[in-house]
């Protein structure tokens, strides 16, 4: 036996809570097509960013160490797979629609340029002049223009919803609006949980990658209160910490947070009683949320890892050298684009030449951007 599209909507529409989206009442895609007899619109959208190139490249771009720091620091590939795995746990657990929240969660890094954010910050000041770059806007621009499959139109086709959701992430007012949307409008649910596991995993893993770097240790984190919190629950004495205690208090810490947005976001829809999507969209405040006291503790967690590892001296070495070599990339390009590939090349003859070196080098993984350096630059280096 097997459920055809139909099935699996009318399931949707039975099963999950009122406030929920349901695939069936999509608003569609851009370009009309006939949807897949046996997959849901959102399924459809969630295959189609795993299939993108963009999605594969996620494998090779870092998110705070590079490539060179060793295998088992986390990439912008694992950190997807671990927002969208917190995703469709969060989404389950409320009754919403667990396949939009997952395609939401794989497509939010997509733009995201080589070497993490150094690589953003030094793209979005060579664009200062010409329109700046985000990586937010960057992941709509891959879904709706940048990635090539098909042949009728540009881009993936995602449905409407999958589209805001993205756009809708970190409440990005000025995507909105290019996107089309009304920026008084919060995001969905399903939006606000993606966006909400997103920091929810970046704070826990790059605590994680802190530790095993032996940038933090544990007794810098006393005076924390989440972890003081965690220490509690797992009855730590202090002292050196094994790789077991290390996996352990990143599982526990993760459990307690989420919890805490379980609790607090039931409370508030109970509150709220949302009868439609819309009803949580117009809402004063994002329904998805920490209690107060778990939020204070989050952000000074986030602000300790801002202080102890992102500005730490090899992090910060990391990023000025990642730093060096995307402007002079992006600089000897655009002083001769003749030196770009030809399908880029051709590119240029339509669009802005900055914007064109800007996604030429965002597309790139670490690894391609310093072989391009290498070409560019090193004379015993073919080109």
């Amino acid at each position: 036996m097997f459920f055809n599209r139909a099935q699996l909507e009318q399931a949707e529409a039975s099963h999950l809570a009122a406030y929920a989206l349901k695939s069936r009442d999509s608003k569609g895609r851009l370009h009309s097509e006939e949807e897949p007899r046996y997959r849901t619109a959102f399924q459809r959208d969630r295959d189609r960013i795993i299939h993108s190139a963009a999605f594969r490249r996620l494998e090779y771009k870092t998110q705070v160490f590079v490539t060179d720091e060793g295998d088992y620091v986390r990439t912008r590939l694992t950190h997807t797979l671990e927002v969208a795995q917190l995703g469709r746990t969060i989404a389950r657990t409320l009754n919403v629609n667990e396949e939009l929240v997952e395609a939401i969660c794989l497509a939010h890094d997509l733009g995201h340029p080589p070497f993490g954010h150094a690589g953003e910050d030094v793209l979005n000041k060579l664009m200062r002049e010409h329109g700046g770059f985000n990586h937010n806007h960057q992941s709509y621009r891959v879904v709706t223009q940048l990635e090539r499959r098909y042949h009728a139109f540009a881009g993936l086709n995602l449905t409407y919803e999958t589209l805001a959701g993205i756009a809708k992430h970190e409440t990005d007012y000025d995507l909105s609006r290019a996107a089309g949307l009304d920026p008084s409008l919060r995001g969905s649910i399903e939006a606000q949980i993606a966006n909400f596991v997103d920091e929810l995993a970046y704070n826990a893993h790059d605590l994680d990658d802190g530790l095993q770097s032996g940038l933090i240790a544990p007794e810098d984190l006393e005076e924390l209160d989440i972890w003081k919190a965690l220490c509690h629950r797992l009855k730590w004495r202090g002292g050196a910490i094994s790789e077991t205690a290390r996996h352990t208090f990143i599982r526990e810490l993760v459990g307690l947070l989420v919890d805490d947005v379980l609790e607090t976001t039931s409370a508030r829809l109970q509150a709220l009683n949302p009868q439609s999507s819309e009803d949580i969209q117009r809402h004063t405040q994002n329904v998805v949320a920490y209690s107060p006291d778990v939020y204070q503790m989050n952000k000074a967690l986030k602000s300790f890892l801002y202080t102890n590892m992102y500005y730490s001296y090899r992090v910060v070495r990391m990023k000025k050298r990642a730093e060096r070599f995307i402007e002079q990339i992006f600089m000897t390009l655009i002083d001769d684009p003749r030196q770009l590939p030809k399908e880029w090349q051709e590119e240029m003859k339509s669009r802005e030449p900055h914007r064109v070196v800007a996604d030429y080098i965002a597309s790139m993984t670490d690894r391609s951007a310093l072989l391009e350096y290498q070409h560019l630059f090193d004379p015993l280096t073919r080109p």
